[in-house]
């Protein structure tokens, strides 16, 4: 069996640690050890990189080519394209990549990384097609909350239908897209809605689709994409707090440049504090996801109070020498956990 570099050198480890407390034998350890060989190269991680850099490429590529003049002159002469062709075409591109690709997702299921490429370009193109589709309508320069809204039942129906956590990402990010533009469009765009800036909003947007996560799991129908939704509602809420600590609940940069980042420091209390409960949550309830992200954003939000309170006070040197020694003193805790957790004595 071949197995990464990393993983069969912890199996060495644990192996010759078996030995010495003669749990098993020279024999057993040998025979144990010829079953598996570490990888020369990690072709998978490889892939999963080339296929993130091909699709940031093509989107640089699209970008250049928007800027080129030969190209823009060019676009100018297709301009009275009507919009509903152009969204028919980009919906019948779409159908034929979704298709495609989930028939080769049945017929060469090894290849994720490619299937997902060809999954991403059809959902790019679905979005183009419903965009064009409200400039059809005469939706596009008013009420266009509503197309995004449109777009979120449509990936709704493809995810279900082809049961892929991608497509489900996108309803995700489509559902909080709509609630920042619909919540924008009610309070005609100005930046607070209901006494609410976006980060505040967003704080709320994430509750609720955690929330909504953790009581639907246990919904046959829903239990597929539970993970996904519990994972994308735990980054907007975390990553909303995050910035509500940084910005508070103000709405101008103007104004908010004006207080003082002290006078924000309740809002950084409660990030910490939510922090806390995630982290109190994930241990005894052995939810490794609440448990992580409440680790992750509680050394954030320390992080970030320490430069905002000290990066214009202290010299440079002394900063710096303090945020070393921090990270030295992790660094050792967090290596006597992974010693106690995987090779402690009995």
């Amino acid at each position: 069996m071949k197995i990464d570099q990393e993983k069969s050198e912890f199996l060495d480890e644990m192996l010759d640690h078996w030995k010495a407390e003669r749990l098993l034998t020279e024999e057993d350890v040998r025979r144990l050890k010829n079953s598996y060989e570490a990888k020369s190269f990690d072709w998978r991680r490889l892939a999963q990189y080339s296929f993130w850099i091909a699709m940031a490429c093509g989107v640089i590529s699209l970008g250049a080519l928007l800027i080129d003049k030969d190209i823009l002159i060019y676009l100018e002469k297709l301009y009275e394209t009507p919009d509903i062709l152009i969204s028919l075409l980009s919906a019948g591109a779409a159908g034929i990549l979704y298709y495609f690709s989930f028939k080769r997702k049945k017929s060469h299921t090894s290849q994720v990384f490619s299937n997902d490429a060809m999954i991403f370009s059809a959902v790019m193109l679905t979005a183009n097609a419903i965009a064009y589709l409200g400039k059809s309508l005469g939706k596009g320069d008013s009420n266009y909350p509503l197309l995004i809204l449109f777009s979120v039942f449509v990936y709704g129906c493809l995810a279900f239908v082809f049961r892929s956590r991608l497509i489900w990402i996108f309803v995700l990010i489509s559902l909080g897209a709509w609630y920042g533009t619909e919540t924008g469009y009610l309070s005609r765009w100005d930046m607070y809605f209901a006494g609410m800036n976006y980060p505040l909003r967003f704080v709320v947007f994430g509750f609720v689709v955690t929330a909504a996560a953790l009581l639907l799991r246990k919904v046959k129908a829903f239990e597929f994409f539970q993970p996904t939704t519990y994972i994308c509602g735990m980054i907007y809420l975390f990553v909303s707090l995050w910035l509500l600590s940084v910005f508070g609940n103000y709405g101008d940069l103007e104004e908010w440049a004006a207080v003082r980042q002290l006078d924000m420091f309740y809002w950084a209390i409660i990030s910490a504090a939510v922090c806390a409960i995630s982290i109190f949550v994930g241990l005894k309830y052995r939810d490794d996801i609440a448990r992580e992200f409440g680790i992750t954003f509680l050394f954030l939000n320390l992080y970030t109070r320490y430069f905002e309170y000290f990066w214009d006070s202290w010299h440079k040197a002394l900063f710096f020498c303090v945020l070393a020694a921090s990270f030295w003193v992790i660094g050792r805790r967090a290596e006597k956990i992974w010693n106690l957790e995987f090779l402690k004595n009995k």
